[in-house]
């Protein structure tokens, strides 16, 4: 669910963008019948969720949520990581976030007959309510994980996190900024590679 760090990871390319974005609902190979630039996009982000899922300072970030979230721990730090993404914008992009964001949903709009289903359903509600831009306060990000706890039927109790996320800001801060590195380094050599 970490629309935006996926978006950022994949350099200036839309349609490298779009395929980052559009992943998680693409299985096995069903992705070949795309463009292959999209196919490129779907493949980083694929590498992007593994390195993630097994880097040791992420993990020291979900176990903090674990006992509460169990297996959503990892979807909330996804969400939690994207919002320093966007709060520290500025020390990862000299473009405005908020230019970024709008060249990337015109993007989506020029591209729409490449889009999943499922993408384009998400897509208006993604720019109606600015998603990637809301993710800069905490308020924004209580709203994305209280729809998406809304998703498992309130199962997930994810719409509680951000009292964690307040409660240890620092130490996932630190964290993200940490991991986020490694991540960009990564995610760079995987994209030259494609």
């Amino acid at each position: 669910m970490n629309f935006l760090a996926h978006i950022y990871l994949s350099g200036d390319n839309d349609l490298i963008k779009i395929g980052n974005l559009m992943a998680d609902g693409i299985r096995g190979k069903h992705f070949e019948s795309y463009p292959l630039e999209i196919q490129k996009g779907i493949v980083l982000h694929r590498f992007i969720d593994s390195y993630t899922d097994a880097h040791l300072v992420f993990r020291k970030s979900t176990k903090r949520l674990h006992e509460k979230y169990h297996h959503y721990a990892g979807v909330i730090v996804d969400v939690f990581y994207d919002h320093f993404l966007a709060k520290n914008w500025s020390h990862y992009s000299d473009e405005k976030l908020e230019l970024y964001v709008a060249r990337f949903y015109q993007s989506l709009q020029d591209n729409y007959e490449f889009l999943s289903e499922r993408t384009k359903g998400m897509m208006p509600y993604m720019i109606n309510q600015n998603w990637l831009v809301s993710y800069q306060t905490t308020e924004g990000i209580n709203r994305i994980l209280t729809q998406m706890d809304s998703r498992t039927k309130n199962e997930s109790k994810m719409r509680f996190a951000t009292h964690e996320l307040i409660e240890y800001y620092t130490d996932f801060e630190q964290e993200f900024t940490t991991f986020f590195e490694d991540l960009k380094k990564q995610s760079h050599q995987k994209l030259i590679m494609l």
